[in-house]
């Protein structure tokens, strides 16, 4: 099976396709379509992966993604609700050629040039979380104008840039399904010992040519990108279980050694376990 590209499943005419999608769980593929994504997620939480960058959603939280741009969204086995995503896709070209260079949309070519690396957005979010969840049910020129809304809040707010430059690149086919596999794999494995064994027969690959794969196709090696997940996990267990100690969340998320998920962590989120716990009381 290709798993990329994928095509997103739009009608014929349709400029802007609103999808409400709700279910055990996101798509969980690695994949990445020519149109640009605004996603809220309405109800569920868990770990993104969106270019080379690793982080972990909740409700209520929006993110950009760009026209090719790899990502996939994984649900935490532990939320037992039904997930919800609202999501729009939309080229720059949707309503024309040159419709968004408008004098009229000057203030919209932020959101087009921050939106090739991804982005979370960080502000005006309740304005943003009112029109995302009405949208859909509105007629066709209101759909119009509230995407402009909708583009014209996100533009002007504040947001963050999730991917690298050195990720933009188009995955296709065989190397899709790969790229998916590995993804797949690891985040499914992470509170287990993965060695690079274990991954680089995934790939196919011996281990010394899968992390030369890897680095070269994510700007970081696969045990970074492990460690990235692990942590990520660990984030959400300090911040939901406060029935569960440090070291019982280590072993959880896959470290073995106290102190080096005491280290780890530091290094990524600039204080402590126990400190990142305080913080977030």
């Amino acid at each position: 099976m290709k798993v990329l590209p994928f095509k997103i499943p739009k009608p014929e005419n349709v400029t802007l396709y609103i999808q409400n999608y709700k279910g055990e769980s996101f798509y969980e593929k690695l994949h990445q379509h020519k149109e640009i994504q605004i996603s809220l997620i309405a109800e569920g939480e868990g770990t993104y992966i969106i270019g080379d960058c690793v982080g972990e959603f909740k409700k209520n939280d929006i993110f950009v993604i760009g026209e090719d741009l790899p990502h996939i969204f994984k649900r935490d086995t532990a939320f037992i609700n039904e997930t919800d995503m609202v999501s729009l896709f939309f080229s720059k070209n949707s309503y024309g050629e040159g419709f968004f260079n408008l004098p009229e949309f000057e203030h919209f070519q932020n959101f087009f040039n921050d939106a090739s690396l991804g982005f979370k957005v960080l502000s005006n979010k309740e304005k943003l979380l009112l029109h995302l969840s009405q949208i859909k049910k509105r007629s066709k020129y209101k759909q119009f104008t509230t995407f402009l809304e909708i583009l014209g809040i996100i533009s002007e707010g504040k947001k963050r840039t999730l991917s690298s430059l050195i990720n933009l690149k188009k995955y296709a086919g065989n190397e899709g399904k790969r790229m998916s596999d590995i993804f797949q794999y690891t985040m499914n494995n992470y509170h287990n010992e993965i060695s690079l064994d274990q991954v680089s027969d995934i790939a196919n690959m011996t281990p010394n040519a899968f992390c030369r794969y890897f680095k070269q196709r994510t700007n970081k090696t696969f045990v970074n990108f492990l460690i990235d997940i692990r942590i990520g996990n660990a984030c959400k267990l300090l911040a939901k279980n406060n029935d569960l100690n440090i070291t019982e969340i280590s072993y959880k998320s896959g470290f073995n050694n106290l102190a080096n998920f005491n280290r780890k962590f530091k290094a990524i989120k600039g204080v402590t376990p126990s400190e990142y716990r305080k913080n977030i009381k």
